[in-house]
């Protein structure tokens, strides 16, 4: 397919374009524009939160920063070259998941993107926004707060593609101004780095392994919807230049306001008992800055909680019209956005009401983690054995495949049987050895040996 940079990439119109491959001619867009793109969700609190985690599970301030560090790593690694197989199918990155998981079977990964991106990661990102507009404007009242977010995330969303794009890349702007005065404000403050003394002697294990899940959680769990902002790109954009940007647009985002709120939250919390005792963490991070900039940050959260779940909610209806329905509307795409926004809407409503958000964060991430990490080995490996063959048109014609299936559901069965730490469940290997979670790691192992395995085995493995 020939570049073009002459298509349509008006901001206004609602995207009737759904999970069908691009034409040439509405192909537009830059391979820097991926930076902003995955930069601006990541500027918001809940970033910060996964952050201070670090500190609740008894970090000190530099292995809490080393952890999400490795976690962000990791995931950015993926996330960077998923992102470069949009261009050339352009097709969504749940249907480019057909090729590995069979046409039956791409069922599981894109209802589970569907449930945890559409509306898990948008109740927790509107309880964010919520939490940081009531605190802005307190007259508005928290459902008052509630509503204004889900409506003006949602109607993004509603548009679609293009107005995402011109929202992420502007917002960013005045997202990185506010984000780098916050970085300068708190890495300076008296004790931001300091380690207590009189700490145990031995490395935090369980701790490390839970922070850096939560953070590849965090990051990783943007990867299952990384071509859907490609896939407009024109075909023969530069795959290095894409995966850099887009990599490193998610990367250097969560890692700078992650190591703001391990800092942050060490100089608040003291220790893990008081940090898990924070009725509202927004509130008690924006108070220890001035009053007017304090304000400016709550909007800062405001603004980066709407453009996360923009891309949530967006990319939670792509994930499920790749499961296969015909709902036989042209702006079914957008139908699919007003309804996921309903049903979070109602999610965030019980969350905001229910209170505890750090252990309900928490076990969100660590479940995030559970299925992306196989998720990703699976297509991941598939796409190195098929070397080469054309990924869009086997995806637009999926044979019944069991092989992807059979090894993400197995993975991601015994690693989080064996190795899953969360509150309600402990596994036995976890429990013994010590070492917190690891149930990412085995899970992307495990899964990548199995597909191997599998795929020589069933005949419908396209590789």
């Amino acid at each position: 397919m020939a570049q073009n940079t002459t298509g349509s990439a008006s901001a206004t119109a609602i995207e009737i374009n759904d999970v069908q491959p691009i034409p040439a001619a509405e192909r537009h867009g830059k391979a820097w524009h991926l930076f902003t793109v995955w930069s601006s969700p990541n500027l918001e609190f809940a970033t910060v939160f996964v952050g201070a985690l670090a500190i609740g599970f008894g970090l000190n301030v530099w292995q809490g920063i080393l952890a999400v560090l490795v976690g962000n790593a990791l995931a950015g690694i993926t996330h960077g070259i998923l992102s470069t197989w949009g261009p050339e199918a352009g097709l969504p990155q749940m249907v480019l998941s057909r090729n590995a998981f069979g046409k039956f079977g791409n069922l599981i990964p894109a209802g589970l993107s569907t449930l945890v991106a559409g509306i898990g990661w948008f109740a927790v990102n509107t309880i964010s926004g919520t939490f940081a507009l009531q605190a802005l404007l307190p007259g508005i009242g928290v459902y008052g707060a509630l509503l204004v977010i889900i409506v003006l995330q949602v109607g993004v969303a509603f548009v679609g593609h293009n107005l995402i794009q011109k929202w992420e890349r502007y917002a960013s702007y005045f997202l990185a101004v506010v984000w780098l005065i916050v970085i300068v404000s708190v890495f300076t403050v008296n004790g931001a780095f300091s380690v207590a003394p009189g700490g145990s002697a031995d490395f935090p294990w369980a701790g490390f392994t839970l922070t850096a899940g939560a953070a590849y959680g965090y990051t990783a769990g943007w990867t299952a919807f990384a071509s859907d902002y490609t896939r407009y790109l024109p075909a023969n954009t530069s795959k290095v230049a894409l995966g850099w940007f887009a990599g490193l647009g998610n990367f250097l985002s969560t890692t700078l306001i992650m190591t703001v709120g391990v800092a942050a939250f060490n100089v608040l919390a003291g220790n893990p008992g008081d940090f898990w005792g924070i009725a509202n963490p927004t509130e008690a991070f924006t108070k220890t800055f001035q009053p007017f900039f304090g304000a400016v940050v709550l909007l800062a959260i405001v603004i980066g909680s709407v453009s996360a779940n923009i891309l949530n909610v967006y990319s939670g209806a792509m994930s499920f019209l790749a499961m296969g329905f015909k709902l036989g509307f042209k702006t079914r795409r957008a139908i699919m956005v007003a309804l996921a926004g309903l049903v979070g809407g109602l999610i965030s409503y019980i969350g905001v009401v229910n209170g505890d958000v750090a252990h309900q964060l928490d076990g969100f991430l660590l479940v995030v983690s559970y299925w992306v990490s196989p998720w990703i080995a699976v297509v991941l490996t598939e796409r190195i054995m098929s070397k080469g063959k054309n990924a869009g048109e086997r995806a637009l014609a999926p044979k019944n495949s069991w092989a992807g299936a059979a090894a993400f559901v197995i993975a991601t069965a015994v690693s989080i049987w064996g190795f899953a730490n969360q509150v309600q469940y402990t596994g036995p290997l976890a429990k013994s050895w010590g070492v917190g979670d690891l149930t990412a790691l085995v899970g992307f192992v495990l899964a990548a040996v199995l597909f191997a395995v599998f795929s020589q085995v069933d005949k419908n493995s396209k590789n």
